[in-house]
This record gives C-alpha cells, sequence and structure tokens, in this order.
C-alpha cells in the first residue's frame, strides 16, 4: 500500500511539472489520468502491482 501511495505521489507531481513547463495539455493529462484509473479496475493491476513490488525492492537494496 506504501508502494502505491508513493506512485501515486510520484506520479501526480510528474503530471504537474510536465502541465506547468506547458508540454502536457489537460486533456492529455485528464486521458492519462482516466486510463490509469481504468486499467486499475482490469485484470492486468495484480501483476503490475507485483511488478512495481519488485521493481521498489530492487531499488531498496541497491548500495551505493
Amino acid at each position: 500500500m506504501a508502494i502505491s501511495v508513493s506512485a501515486v505521489v510520484l506520479l501526480a507531481i510528474v503530471l504537474v511539472v510536465l502541465h506547468r513547463s506547458g508540454r502536457l495539455n489537460i486533456w492529455p493529462a485528464t486521458a492519462a489520468v482516466l486510463f490509469g484509473f481504468f486499467l486499475a479496475s482490469t485484470g492486468m493491476a495484480p501483476a503490475i502491482n507485483r511488478f512495481l513490488t519488485a521493481v521498489a525492492e530492487a531499488v531498496s537494496q541497491i548500495t551505493v
């Protein structure tokens, strides 16, 4: 759950920055948000969640 909330906040910040920089208009941003919303209710959602969790775990194990 914490990874999902962090990912949502990060992606929201990216969308706001792209919109403010003029590289993303409101309609494509709305389409991206709606696509994500509807994608979350499909059968792909658990697989995407597992993939993102695996990536987050791999990144957290990297030592510098």
